[in-house]
């Protein structure tokens, strides 16, 4: 075990967030690993930080008045959704600056993954209904609204989850079978 590491982080649950590397990978050295995933954070803070600040300023434009009660709370709910996608991004710095000042350690790494990767959750689903919300408005029909947000959902949903399960299941390393007797 590292130094800070958090005891609660079972062996088990290590080897099930993080796997060896396959056969045509190389392993990362710990601190390698740490500026990869604050990187990976910074990348997307930017953007989802945009995309707050304009769900932000959409509440006080002319036409929003023009938005049905139902569609003012979808996009309440998908700014509320954007939110907790930028609170899980930022929670990685956040953890390691008061937590863990001045060290690296493998459960700041496993940690800071499942946040960033937890955020993605919240920030489709906000995406998504706010795609309904300006579809809606645009056609001035709810069913493209929903169509085409179903759409972006199953979008986000193929290329940020079910993409990544399928390579790493395919390149997960066969596990030996239990031999006959």
């Amino acid at each position: 075990m590292l130094p800070g590491d958090d005891k609660a982080l079972t062996e088990k649950s290590r080897k099930a967030w993080r796997k060896e590397p396959a056969e045509n990978h190389a392993d990362v050295p710990l601190l390698d690993e740490v500026r990869i995933t604050i990187e990976e954070a910074r990348v997307v803070l930017p953007g989802i930080q945009t995309l707050f600040g304009f769900q932000l300023i959409a509440a006080f434009n002319a036409r929003f008045v023009d938005l049905s009660p139902a569609d003012r709370a979808a996009h309440l709910v998908a700014l509320v959704l954007v939110a907790i996608a930028v609170a899980l991004v930022m929670a990685p710095a956040a953890y390691h600056r008061i937590s863990e000042r001045g060290q690296v350690s493998r459960h700041f790494v496993d940690l800071a993954s499942r946040f960033i990767a937890s955020a993605l959750v919240p920030l489709m689903l906000g995406i998504s209904l706010d795609v309904y919300v300006v579809a809606a408005l645009i056609t001035q029909r709810a069913s493209i609204g929903i169509a085409v947000a179903l759409a972006v959902l199953v979008l986000f949903t193929g290329v940020w989850f079910v993409l990544p399960f399928l390579h790493r299941e395919r390149h997960r390393p066969a596990s030996p079978r239990p031999s006959k007797r």
